[in-house]
């Protein structure tokens, strides 16, 4: 039997306060208190907002256990002779780097598991990147003032691309050395300069004794590096620029309608590492992903029959198979090769071109300098929808045409068949998938702009006193309803006139240009419906309007109010 004593109360102390003194010990030296206002700082939801969180997620498990491999690899491509477990390889001569590769996959624990963790994480974050990008692109996110926010993230793609295939080019394998010598090539197709970038990476003539140790150092340091500055910088940008939403109730250009980054989001965005960290650990534990085993050391006159590289590589294999064998002899005997030229450096720089100068492309074709905090629909745009898809489709095109030799193989098909079949897909699927994109998102509009007007369908059959059945159609819910009255439908500029009182118009080349890809961007959208067919609509549905319009034009509704209580840049739900 137990039996409980309390003091009495002229003997009781009070509870230390520890904790409010380590608190204003840190306030005083880092001035923590003024920045409590990131606490209550709102982030709005959307399911493709995770894309950004996946590629954040694994740059962590990255860092992590890229730092655990750096404790165990050899960056030297001195030769030894193997003497491991691995009964295959005794006995042949490799580098110090693909010796170290293999003890870490063999005699190493758990080292086999962090290596592939380690690519299954590479790989998952440039897949959630290029996503990530195509969302920003599909939703206009990119307009003022997010433009330099934009550029990073495309300079982070590229930074990322570069990084991967850095880290595949270690352990010299015969897969990776046959993708370190196409890089070699591409490097040498570069007129004027490419000599001196190919001697000054491989401090010689191919393979050289350097590459492994120099592309080591740009692996763990210099482009790490940059890649976190600059992710820094972009997380920075996202909250003083606040979060893009979709349009909805409550939503305007002025606020956030979302939930606090304490601890609501915190805790979901936890949650969610453990789940990405999870499924990447699941897919190392299980799935096989460059076993350098079976390719054995890389060897200058040896190469992998079916060799593929990461999938993010794909396109640019695909481009240097499906171009013909073109070759320029200029002046002095210097000759240019296009067949590598221009599938591999050209081509790239310009879909990174297009697709990084596209928001000031379409602010100048506009005139737009107006700040935007809520995003487009994709089928709003019907132009920049089937030009991103388009986009897509050209890269899947390049990306299979890298496999033909495995395609010919797995289909019995001819190789020449494929090739010549990537030839023309380049330009024929992305124009097709073009218009057909741009069908869909206009017929979307004219469903949408039905509904508005007709209601939506029931499944109630009616029959009138006349005898006709009709079906009964029932007002849309009203959130929905506002969502697709708002937001403005883009118009194509006015055409230029050629003279202004008599005058040339010394602007007349400059504002045709800009008349016609105005035109190319916003011509033939589907107008939404205007203030009085909606009224006639309503009554039409057998509900009479009781909104008033509002400054826009469309109907105003109780859920564009304002809502008492909340604050004009922050709203939670």
């Amino acid at each position: 039997m137990s039996t409980i004593e309390e003091a009495p109360p002229s003997e009781r102390t009070k509870a230390p306060q520890s904790g409010e003194r380590i608190a204003d010990w840190a306030d005083g030296r880092l001035g923590i208190y003024k920045w409590r206002f990131l606490v209550r700082k709102v982030f709005p939801e959307h399911w493709s907002f995770m894309f950004g969180e996946m590629a954040l997620y694994s740059f962590i498990i990255l860092i992590l256990t890229g730092l655990w491999l750096t404790m165990f690899f050899t960056p030297s491509m001195g030769e030894v002779v193997y003497d491991g477990p691995h009964v295959p390889l005794q006995g042949v001569r490799m580098s110090e780097a693909y010796a170290s590769t293999v003890k870490i996959s063999f005699e190493v624990r758990g080292g086999l598991f962090i290596r592939q963790l380690h690519h299954w994480s590479a790989l998952t974050m440039i897949g959630a990147l290029c996503l990530h990008t195509l969302r920003h692109f599909l939703t206009a996110s990119f307009r003022k003032p997010r433009e330099v926010n934009w550029l990073i993230g495309i300079v982070l793609i590229i930074l990322v691309t570069l990084e991967g295939f850095l880290g595949y080019s270690l352990p010299d394998d015969l897969l990776s050395g046959t993708g370190l010598r196409i890089a070699q090539g591409i490097i040498l197709a570069i007129p004027l300069v490419g000599t001196y970038v190919q001697m000054f990476l491989f401090g010689s003539e191919y393979p050289g004794t350097d590459i492994v140790t120099r592309f080591y150092s740009f692996h763990i340091l210099l482009v790490p590096g940059i890649m976190l500055a600059l992710l820094t910088v972009h997380l920075i940008l996202v909250f003083y620029h606040k979060h893009t939403q979709f349009r909805g109730p409550g939503r305007t250009e002025a606020n956030v309608v979302g939930q606090p980054l304490m601890p609501h989001y915190s805790a979901k965005a936890g949650g969610f590492f453990f789940l990405v960290f999870g499924v990447l650990s699941l897919m190392a534990a299980i799935a096989t992903i460059n076993p350098i085993w079976k390719y054995g050391p890389y060897r200058t006159d040896q190469i992998s029959q079916g060799s593929q590289p990461d999938w993010y590589m794909g396109f640019l294999e695909g481009a240097l198979r499906a171009m013909p064998a073109w070759e320029l002899t200029v002046w002095g005997g210097y000759t240019i090769n296009f067949s590598v030229l221009i599938p591999a450096v050209i081509l790239p720089g310009v879909m990174i071109g297009v697709i990084a100068l596209w928001p000031f492309l379409e602010a100048w074709v506009t005139g737009d300098k107006r700040e935007h905090h809520l995003l487009d629909r994709p089928r709003e745009h019907p132009t920049r929808t089937g030009f991103g898809c388009a986009f897509v489709a050209l890269y899947l095109v390049l990306f299979f045409g890298g496999a033909n030799d495995v395609l010919a193989e797995k289909f019995h098909l001819s190789l020449n068949f494929i090739t010549y079949a990537v030839r023309i897909g380049v330009f024929l699927v992305p124009a097709l998938t073009y218009f057909i994109t741009r069908r869909i998102c206009l017929g979307l509009q004219q469903r949408e702009r039905d509904k508005l007007l007709h209601g939506r369908e029931t499944g109630k059959i009616k029959r009138l006193p006349h005898g006709e059945f009709v079906e009964v159609h029932a007002r849309l819910d009203r959130g929905r309803e506002y969502t697709l009255l708002s937001g403005e439908t883009p118009q194509p500029l006015p055409a230029p006139a050629p003279e202004r009182d008599g005058v040339p118009n010394p602007q007349a080349r400059k504002e045709a240009l800009r008349y016609r890809l105005s035109r190319w961007l916003y011509g033939g959208q589907v107008a939404k419906p205007t203030p009085q067919e909606m009224r006639r609509a309503l009554e039409h549905i057998g509900h009479p309007p009781t909104e008033h319009a509002s400054s826009n034009g469309h109907l105003e509704t109780a859920a564009q109010s304002p809502v008492e209580g909340r604050e004009p840049d922050q709203q939670l739900h």
